[in-house]
């Protein structure tokens, strides 16, 4: 598996990390916790995970929800599980702060369809001058992100930090060559 390498800045956002980059074998390890609620390897990641954000302090770990009909069919909310794991690495309470609307999935949406990012909004008391942690599993534009990082922001929180499982490095493209 090959480690992710610098996450872009996200708006609203920090810092950021992420651990792998989500190709090959670091895909199918996020996609069993994601999709198969296969938790074997969630202790590795949340342990890798926590080790890049450690040298931080946070007031809060939070997650980026799952689409809610997403976790209600498969019986769990995988960015949860990912959250409290990491909270336990780090000796900081996860807390659900963010709700999910009902909203189309990204899952297969262009960049340019993820831009504004899910429907999140802010839940809980107040998060005056607040550092807060939000865990993901997987960056690929960043909008989730950012969206969670303005619904934060909207009740008080001052400093916003990322941490995902995964981050989808852009496309690589091999030159073209014409000929005459």
């Amino acid at each position: 598996m090959r480690r992710a390498g610098r996450v872009p800045a996200i708006a609203g956002v920090d810092g950021c990390a992420a651990l792998l980059s989500y190709r090959g074998a670091a895909r199918e390890l996020v996609a069993r916790a994601k999709y198969r609620n296969q938790r074997a390897g969630l202790r590795w990641l949340a342990t890798g995970m926590a080790g890049l954000v450690r040298d931080e302090s946070f007031d809060v770990i939070t997650w980026a929800p799952a689409n809610p009909s997403h976790a209600r069919r498969r019986g769990f909310d995988h960015g949860e599980l990912l959250a409290k794991e990491v909270g336990r690495q780090l000796s900081t309470t996860a807390v659900s702060l963010l709700r999910r609307d009902r909203g189309a999935p990204l899952t297969g949406k262009s960049a340019a369809q993820r831009q504004s990012g899910p429907p999140l909004r802010a839940v809980g008391e107040s998060l005056a001058d607040a550092t807060v942690l939000v865990v993901d599993d997987v960056i690929t534009t960043g909008a989730t992100l950012a969206a969670a990082a303005r619904a934060l922001r909207s009740i008080g929180a001052t400093r916003i930090f990322a941490v995902a499982a995964a981050y989808t490095p852009p496309p690589s493209f091999a030159p073209i060559e014409i000929s005459a």
